[in-house]
């Protein structure tokens, strides 16, 4: 029998985002490497962030492709190039684009409809991938881009509607029904949530909410060891299969791999390396922020004020303020001089993984992303929890209460990335750098990253939880295969 014929094929379809393309790409890659056939949709622009890799990877003799088709900007009324979402500079242009990723219906059909692919897995955002699935009569899994916790918190906003039943935004609520007490307030919570109108983005929700529910299942870029309560939750209690194959970062084994992730750094990942060999190990703090987040220059000031206060060494990833003519004005006086090789300034993409690997970083300041927190947890180092928006508040909780390897800043009300924020002062960033980086609870704190790192480690490794998660997966999608040929 023709191999071929009996060769799974998936199709991956990542939101055009850093935070959903990045792992998304990495899981297609971890796909292929099991003998899966691969094919990766995405815009011309998008496809160049990943095209070096995936090529690599076709060298080496996997069979995965990528797919382009055109970003309807001019149909979406966004300027043209606008074709990712890190690209939006307002909450208007992020509902263009987002209202946008409807026109890519019709051409994923029509590519579906010649290659005749086994199933597709698709960003959430993507809620109608759920109906061109059903209509070919094949499985498609949903990629939320998160963990299990938010996703079995959100169930139960929409159940019980907690957030409903206190006074005020600073009032905090309990989750009835999830494995562990967490308490939160409104003001954490996204707009759509706490609207009592209902706003266009709540009707979009509520579309991505019915396809999430309706889909074959779902695919997370956890591990077991994370959060194995969550896991038990999902599949139990919110009645939905789920496969959880991660951290696929883990999937990135040598130094180019790691500094490539998403893009070129812009800093020379040799500058990084060369810096940080000649730290002493865990004495370095990262700060990083994610490719979305914009802030303003007195927020950066804050920061630079505590980090000179502090006395610990770092790397400090600055990428944009909220205007382009603010970009250096808010760095004190001589900072960089006063540092004398005690801190690097990166401006730009830094090679995340790669700098989170190394034994002299100790520390990671970070907006709670899903994947960046699952880079610090696989590198083995705490954190200081810095939410923004999206649902970081709920990465923030997993951290600080469940694990118990991250220090709060502070951070109180969620924002949309586009909006102006109260900045966070220098003394809170100071004490928790401080916290995390200093003393007996910091010792323990890198003790239980550390173990936690070494679960991650294993969770990938043949035989893992995550492994064999996977495994399972493509297991269930081949019985399907027979069944219907």
């Amino acid at each position: 029998m023709d191999k071929r014929a009996d060769q799974l094929h998936v199709y991956f379809l990542p939101l055009m985002a850093p935070g959903h393309m990045i792992p998304l790409v990495d899981m297609a890659r971890q796909f292929s490497r099991h003998g899966v056939k691969v094919t990766i949709i995405t815009t011309p622009l998008n496809a160049t962030k990943f095209s070096k890799t995936i090529q690599k990877d076709r060298e080496l003799g996997s069979d995965i492709s990528i797919r382009t088709t055109e970003f309807p900007c001019k149909e979406a009324g966004l300027p043209e190039g606008c074709e990712n979402l890190a690209s939006t500079t307002s909450s208007e242009m992020t509902m263009k684009f987002i209202k946008a990723l409807y026109l890519f219906e019709q051409p994923v059909e029509q590519f579906m409809e010649e290659d005749h692919p086994d199933c597709l897995i698709a960003g959430t955002f993507f809620a109608w991938a759920v109906d061109v699935a059903a209509k070919l009569g094949i499985p498609r899994l949903a990629f939320n881009g998160t963990g299990l916790l938010p996703m079995c918190a959100y169930h139960c906003l929409m159940e019980h509607k907690p957030h409903l039943k206190v006074e005020s935004e600073t009032e905090e609520f309990v989750f009835p029904g999830l494995p562990d007490t967490i308490k939160m307030s409104r003001s954490k919570l996204s707009q759509h949530w706490t609207d009592e109108k209902e706003t266009p983005m709540t009707a979009i929700v509520k579309d991505f909410m019915r396809a999430e529910r309706t889909s074959y299942g779902a695919i997370v870029n956890s591990f077991y060891e994370l959060e194995p309560n969550y896991v038990q939750h999902f599949r139990k209690v919110v009645g939905r299969k789920v496969w959880h194959v991660g951290p696929v970062s883990l999937c990135n084994k040598d130094n180019e791999d790691k500094s490539q992730r998403g893009q070129d750094s812009s800093l020379c990942e040799q500058k990084c390396l060369d810096w940080l060999n000649t730290k002493e190990p865990k004495s370095v703090i990262y700060i990083c922020f994610g490719s979305m987040s914009i802030f303003s220059s007195d927020q950066l000031l804050e920061i630079a004020t505590a980090l000179e206060a502090s006395d610990q060494q770092f790397i400090w990833v600055v990428r944009q303020t909220t205007t382009s003519e603010e970009q250096d004005k808010w760095m004190p006086e001589g900072f960089e001089e006063k540092l004398n090789g005690r801190g690097l300034i990166i401006k730009g993409w830094a090679p995340q993984v790669l700098i989170l690997d190394h034994e002299a970083t100790g520390g990671f300041v970070t907006h709670c992303g899903w994947n960046s927190l699952l880079e610090g947890v696989s590198a083995g180092v705490p954190m200081v929890t810095w939410p923004l928006s999206a649902e970081q508040f709920f990465n923030e909780k997993l951290l600080v209460e469940i694990l118990k390897i991250g220090v709060p800043v502070g951070a109180q009300t969620w924002s949309q990335r586009t909006d102006s924020r109260v900045p966070i002062n220098r003394e809170n960033i100071q004490r928790a750098v401080t916290k995390l980086m200093v003393g007996q609870e910091a010792e323990e704190m890198r003790g239980r990253a550390d173990a936690l790192g070494n679960s991650a480690k294993m969770a990938v490794e043949k035989g893992g939880s995550s492994d064999n998660s996977l495994i399972s997966l493509l297991e269930e999608l081949r019985m399907g295969k027979s069944s219907s040929n």
